[in-house]
């Protein structure tokens, strides 16, 4: 990458299989939610797919690398984000698979664009407005409901599917019956759920969910996910063997295609 790619305040590093992502030092990073839930996606051959809340743009790139969709709409608010997104896009060799919007997902979601995703998928701002906001707008933005809670995404979600789409999202189970409220007031009915803890004597940090819009109830709860096999104590920490094969191949080793 020519270095006069980059803007003020922006690093390049090269992530999971072989993305070359500029990110912006001061706001949010690349981190194991993005590799989750990329992996957690399922591959549809000839497919197509919208992600809510781009960021970096970093899942739809994993995404695209893994071959899970066709091509990606990827809706992000903040004009500033939705730039780096195209840039990244670009740098990877990727803008023909991936189109970036810059956009409220409430406005995006009319017209001729509705109920024709095959897959809708979502890291979403997981902190109510009450909390402490973050000395940094943009990290405020990703993390807080500014601009829509998980009702919003849901809402959104199943405007965008077809009928037996999938919805996936990346989220905090301490909001895990928020989470499935939301989806059920939207007919996406969840089917595959999955925590995740960094160690075995952690209780879970994340959640990661599958639902179908208009599929039938029965939800499959799959093994806990353990990322590194050591305590936190422990430095440098080691991945778990199932945490490895996720990072090399972007598969959940326990999880049927």
């Amino acid at each position: 990458m020519q270095k006069a790619n980059l803007h003020p305040d922006e690093r390049t590093d090269t992530v999971n299989f072989g993305i070359r992502l500029i990110e912006k030092v001061s706001g949010l990073t690349f981190g194991t939610d993005a590799l989750l839930l990329a992996s957690f996606l399922r591959a549809e051959k000839n497919s197509v797919a919208a992600e809510l809340g781009g960021g970096s743009g970093i899942i739809s790139l994993l995404s695209l690398a893994l071959d899970k969709f066709q091509h990606i709409d990827c809706i992000e608010i903040q004009e500033s984000y939705a730039d780096l997104i195209a840039r990244n896009a670009e740098e990877n060799g990727m803008s023909d698979r991936l189109t970036v919007h810059a956009a409220d997902i409430r406005e995006y979601a009319v017209g001729e664009r509705c109920g024709r995703m095959d897959a809708v998928f979502a890291n979403p701002p997981y902190m109510p407005l009450s909390g402490a906001a973050n000395a940094f707008p943009e990290k405020n933005i990703a993390r807080h409901e500014v601009f829509g809670g998980i009702e919003d995404f849901c809402a959104v979600a199943a405007r965008l599917l077809r009928y037996g789409g999938r919805f996936s999202v990346v989220y905090r189970p301490d909001r895990l019956i928020d989470l499935i409220t939301a989806m059920r007031a939207h007919r996406i009915e969840p089917k595959e759920m999955i925590l995740v803890c960094a160690d075995a004597k952690t209780p879970p940090s994340t959640v990661l969910i599958e639902g179908i819009l208009g599929g039938k109830p029965s939800l499959k709860v799959l093994p806990p996910l353990i990322v590194y096999r050591d305590t936190r104590e422990v430095s440098p920490r080691v991945y778990t063997d199932a945490m490895q094969c996720l990072s090399e191949t972007g598969k959940f080793p326990f999880r049927s295609e």
